[in-house]
């Protein structure tokens, strides 16, 4: 094997490992996003279901959560089941 050879086989190699490691970057930016997503959606339910509560609810409160709840339904289908454990 000459130095040519060598040489085009470890950049071949260094080419796959830099792949390898931008998909796997990329698949954590991709499930960060999706958690900010889903974070700011069930902040937003949580927001709708205190204002119920709390007997500051607009006239739109129920739609605005059914609207709520279909988006995070939604978002499980595409991206998998959302955490929903407390951290308080």
């Amino acid at each position: 094997m000459g130095l040519l050879d060598k040489v085009k086989e470890g950049a071949a190699q260094a080419t796959a490992a830099a792949k390898d490691a931008a998909q796997k970057g990329q698949a954590k930016l991709d499930a960060l996003q999706a958690k900010r997503a889903s974070d700011s959606l069930l902040r937003d339910l949580g927001a709708t279901s205190y204002a119920e509560k709390s007997g500051r609810a607009g006239p739109n409160n129920a739609a605005d959560a059914a609207r709520i709840v279909g988006k995070l339904e939604q978002h499980e289908r595409d991206n998998g089941e959302i955490d929903l454990s407390i951290s308080a």
